[in-house]
């Protein structure tokens, strides 16, 4: 597959990118490298989306692991049967020996484990590796550099087919140079106003073009003045859109604004943080300046 034709692929997918975000160049030298893709960015900006997408791509299934604080390789890699060999040991009549109890037919393969076993190729997506600690970092160097892991019962077993591993983290914490070292990075950041209007024009059906003008410029304006807990993602926007567009509204006004503002901004903090620094008249005053100045800068 060439550049040209990955990014037809994306296309046909209805995956929006930009030649300056970089994110289709990226992910296509990770997957023609073989390396993993180490994706980074506040949260809600489509970083697992990203995972999602090249399993479309690919027609490759998607094997997620999910970190939180405090998983090990017990949840992430695999887990012994027990039961099973119990079960064996009570039916056997003959001696056993370890070898007979610590088999593949008593393993029971986690996330990580499943994307190496698996006789076609696989995206496997690592989300949120920043909640996990240095040690499970360290742990998946042998999977990110060489797939393949080593079982201590076992021995070592490799993939059969390598997978796309995908990692992405929402710079909770730094992660190690071991891991950055294994893998290609991508930051992805908010869209800009362009592309999230082509977003919403893709992803809500019969949203008039001004519309989604006036929420793009909205919420470009929300995530850059002020310092939000939570910034609105692009499924919020989508959200915004939709519940507008529902309402029968073909542009914003203040007090639609003000009705339908929790869609956005997901904490009271928040909120309070709006009407005190802002308020709906001036969010779309500045937000009518954008679109002033995007003209201008097109020469319309």
């Amino acid at each position: 597959m060439t550049l040209d034709q990955f990014e037809d692929a994306l296309e046909e997918i209805g995956y929006i990118t930009e030649r300056d975000d970089r994110i289709a160049l990226t992910a296509f030298l990770a997957t023609e490298l073989g390396k993993p893709l180490l994706i980074s960015g506040p949260a809600g900006v489509g970083k697992t989306e990203i995972a999602k997408v090249l399993s479309q791509v690919f027609g490759a299934p998607l094997i997620r692991l999910q970190c939180y604080e405090g998983l090990d390789e017990t949840k992430a890699l695999y887990e012994w049967n027990y039961q099973r060999q119990l079960l064996k040991i009570q039916m056997s009549q003959e001696k056993l020996k370890e070898e007979d109890l610590f088999s593949s037919d008593y393993l029971l393969p986690r996330p990580l484990l499943q994307a190496l076993v698996n006789p076609k190729k696989s995206v496997l997506l690592v989300d949120e590796i920043d909640k996990t600690d240095t040690e499970f970092e360290a742990f998946l160097f042998e999977l990110l550099g060489e797939f393949q892991v080593t079982i201590p019962e076992m021995g070592t077993i490799r993939a059969q087919e390598p997978p796309i591993v995908v990692l992405t983290s929402n710079g909770e914490r730094d992660l190690s140079d071991g891991l950055k070292r294994r893998c290609i990075f991508l930051n992805v950041e908010p869209p800009s106003v362009n592309k999230e209007v082509r977003i919403l024009r893709k992803k809500v059906a019969d949203l008039p073009e001004r519309l989604a003008l006036e929420v793009a410029r909205a919420v470009h304006i929300l995530r850059g003045r002020l310092s939000l807990n939570k910034v609105p993602s692009v499924s919020e926007t989508m959200d915004w859109a939709k519940a507008l567009l529902v309402m029968g509204k073909s542009g914003l006004d203040p007090a639609w604004v003000e009705a339908t503002l929790t869609l956005l901004l997901k904490s009271q903090d928040d909120v309070d943080l709006f009407y005190r620094e802002m308020g709906a008249e001036q969010l779309l005053f500045e937000a009518s300046k954008l679109g002033q100045e995007e003209r201008r800068a097109h020469g319309k």
